[in-house]
């Protein structure tokens, strides 16, 4: 008689998603327990989650690998799935992970990649086609690296990639994304002045004309018609926007000062919208012989 499948923990980290949580609940249903963490949200979030028959956590937040790393110990479970509001399980990935869990993993963490849409479309280029996360680890042998943007999970071993993606839906509309950019680039530009940072002509022109020339055309956003256009645009009016407010920094006294609330979101908004559009560092890749080691356990577990 084979052993019964390991149990699984959803986390959900949340602040202010009453539009997106819902639908990312309903995904994963599938799991023994959905943990909703909580950064002391304003709107109807904390209902939504309850009503659907999610525990709920609350947590200060300060950036999001502290934040997920607090979450992680809560999970009443071995293997935990992080999926952020604005994702989805799809079946197909559903039914791979109970698969797998039930295949008596070998590995502590597996890589999943992301399906990105703008406006409605799935993009598969502009750097977006290549997103991977890991989100599916072991409870007591996994936490992010603490760092303020872009922390990745960090297990040691080469791990595999599982087949089917998140869907990811981050970018619904423009009214959506123009508080968040307003926050990026006010905050972005404030760590860049704190740094000792200034902005000339290179960064105020050079960089953004560099990010649309690398989305657009490097990564072959073309081939994205007009929504490969828009949002490499975008990610170059993005890049503008934080260097001309630094330069704004620089040349009017007092310009330096950012609101509180700033302060407060701009380390959340940086990681939302950097991994988009800004020159950060990818998350580190997984390899090949990666993927490979994943398909020979899938197939075992048939």
């Amino acid at each position: 008689m084979s052993a019964p499948r390991p149990r699984l923990t959803v986390i959900i980290p949340s602040f202010n998603e009453e539009a997106t949580i819902r639908d990312c609940l309903e995904s994963v249903r599938f799991a023994d327990e959905i943990l909703v963490v909580d950064s002391f949200s304003t709107d109807a979030t904390v209902a939504i989650a309850r009503e659907a028959g999610a525990r709920v956590l609350q947590h200060e937040y300060v950036y999001s690998a502290r934040q997920k790393n607090w979450a992680i110990p809560q999970a009443s479970h071995e293997w935990v799935l992080l999926v952020d509001s604005d994702e989805r399980v799809t079946p197909e990935l559903r039914d791979e992970i109970l698969r797998l869990l039930a295949s008596s993993p070998r590995h502590d963490g597996y890589w999943i990649l992301r399906a990105n849409h703008f406006l409605g479309r799935r993009i598969r280029h502009c750097g977006w086609g290549t997103d991977r996360v890991i989100r599916l680890f072991r409870r007591d042998r996994a936490r992010y690296q603490d760092r303020e943007v872009h922390a990745e999970i960090d297990l040691p071993e080469p791990l595999p990639i599982l087949a089917h993606p998140l869907e990811h839906h981050s970018f619904r509309s423009f009214g959506q994304y123009w508080k968040k950019l307003q926050l990026y680039s006010e905050w972005g530009a404030a760590q860049l002045y704190k740094e000792g940072r200034s902005a000339g002509m290179l960064e105020i022109l050079g960089r953004p004309v560099t990010r649309f020339l690398k989305m657009y055309v490097v990564r072959r956003g073309f081939l994205d018609g007009l929504h490969g256009l828009v949002l490499s645009m975008l990610g170059a009016f993005t890049v503008y926007l934080k260097y001309a407010r630094l330069w704004e920094m620089r040349v009017l006294e007092g310009a330096s000062r950012v609101p509180a609330q700033v302060e407060a979101g701009g380390a959340l908004a940086r990681e939302q919208i950097g991994r988009m559009v800004d020159e950060e560092r990818r998350p580190r890749q997984a390899t090949t012989a990666s993927r490979a080691a994943h398909h020979d356990e899938s197939t075992q577990s048939r």
